[in-house]
């Protein structure tokens, strides 16, 4: 029988679910929205849905499935199967919440293992994507936050737990507030939640843009990726500036973490790094220029290969060794 995994991406506005045979061959997959009033337990929930709908794309079920793979945003145990403070999924995820467990449950008992976001989507673009010549990678998801992942010698760092934090490197003293409460973290304004929050202010202000004429059109809820797309599109004012005034942040911190770490490439994905895609991230690069302490041997500097799947995908990885699971 082949051995199929399911791989769940779990993101601030988006749980977007694959179903993997043993080559990492995308034989189905699905996307709903993020639950943000449901809580922990109605966001498992639609782990479960989500996952259905891409079995049943697979022609498959959930019960045939070895195991599930699960990458998520907040401090993850995945041996203990837990989940801490994910309030970009939703805002009554303050405290620790046993994911795995949830999502075993309603998922016909299959082994469920966690890993980071950023982290798992990292190691897609490493093993199948934009990355795998090289052995050390810095991974930048741009997106709701802005998340990290960090490959040396062809391994994961993840340091005592909290590697990768590219998104609260201060990028200006006293600066910003972030969502995180400090002040000055690149994420203050490159995050799209933390650019959304800027916008609303200068319209309150009485400065004028299309970005919530574009977004009610689209019958959307927040400034989504394709919403920012569509305003950059129109040569929008207030949407060039703040995503200039992003793209700004990003190399300055990007560069940072290389003068670091001399990681031979970095790849930017997440929802604004793929959907606005190459021109954008040739910019960040070039921004990148005058911040590198050697910038004779710049970083090769790529757009995420794997797309909107990527961190789908590289939730499977998390369980590509795994044996069939009891039938439940």
């Amino acid at each position: 029988m082949e051995l199929l995994r399911g791989g769940v991406d779990l993101g601030g506005t988006k749980i977007q679910a694959v179903v993997v045979d043993g080559g990492h061959r995308v034989l189905g997959e699905a996307r709903r929205p993020t639950p943000k009033d449901r809580g922990p337990q109605g966001v498992a929930a639609e782990i479960a849905a989500t996952l259905a709908e891409a079995a049943a794309a697979a022609g498959t079920a959930v019960s045939d499935l070895a195991a599930i793979g699960v990458g998520s945003p907040g401090a993850i145990d995945d041996a203990e199967g837990t989940v801490t403070q994910a309030p970009n999924v939703t805002p009554e995820w303050t405290g620790t919440f046993a994911l795995a467990a949830a999502v075993s449950e309603l998922a016909d008992g299959r082994r469920v293992r966690l890993g980071n976001d950023v982290d798992v989507g990292t190691w897609a673009e490493f093993e199948l994507g934009a990355a795998r010549e090289f052995d050390s990678l810095l991974g930048v998801f741009w997106g709701t936050g802005v998340g990290g992942g960090v490959i040396l010698e062809g391994a994961q760092w993840n340091g005592r737990g909290a590697a990768g934090e590219i998104g609260h490197l201060v990028v200006r003293v006293g600066g910003a507030r972030c969502g995180c409460g400090r002040r000055g973290c690149m994420e203050a304004y490159a995050g799209r939640q933390s650019m959304e929050a800027h916008a609303r202010r200068l319209v309150d202000k009485g400065q004028q843009t299309a970005l919530f004429e574009i977004m009610e059109k689209r019958g959307r809820t927040n400034l989504s990726s394709g919403v920012w797309s569509r305003a950059l599109d129109r040569a929008d004012p207030m949407a060039t500036h703040l995503i200039d005034r992003a793209i700004g942040a990003l190399a300055a911190a990007i560069a940072s973490a290389v003068n670091l770490l001399d990681v031979e490439a970095v790849v930017i994905g997440g929802g604004l790094g793929t959907r606005l895609g190459e021109p954008y991230v040739d910019r960040i690069s070039e921004r990148m220029q005058r911040h590198l302490f050697r910038n004779d041997r710049p970083p090769a500097v790529r757009v995420a290969a794997l797309g909107d799947i990527g961190g789908a995908l590289g939730a499977a990885l998390l369980v590509a060794d795994q044996a069939p699971a009891t039938p439940a």
